[in-house]
């Protein structure tokens, strides 16, 4: 499974790729802000978007609605990352069109169930 994650915190972005790596079947490809993301998905196509809430140049939501905009990520499975864990900001990020909600620090087998359902 591809994963692309948008996440500006480096330490952030080895935890979420140490573990899919122990998990196993799992591409991920990691951008630190909205513009890498954009660019990146114009050669690589994920199946999955985690988006962290809080990015340099823009926000989760804004690059959800960037991204669906493209063909290849129009109806992509997308789960907002972040350490916003009122229950306002998961409605927030839920109407927005997140297909999930994953708060900060990572409930790795919670994530993991959640990816490994997509799969049916």
């Amino acid at each position: 499974m591809k994963l692309l994650y948008v996440e500006d915190n480096r330490i952030n972005a080895i935890l979420f790729e140490e573990a899919l790596k122990v998990a196993g079947g799992f591409e991920l490809q990691v951008a630190e802000d909205g513009a890498q993301a954009l660019a990146l998905v114009e050669h690589w196509q994920p199946e999955v978007l985690v988006l962290d809430s809080h990015l340099p140049d823009t926000n989760g939501i804004a690059l959800l609605q960037r991204l669906r905009a493209l063909p290849a990520c129009a109806a992509l499975p997308a789960y907002m990352c972040s350490a916003d864990a009122l229950q306002e900001d998961i409605d927030r990020a839920l109407a927005a069109g997140f297909h999930g909600y994953w708060t900060k620090p990572l409930d790795l087998q919670r994530l993991l169930a959640d990816l490994h359902a997509l799969r049916g």
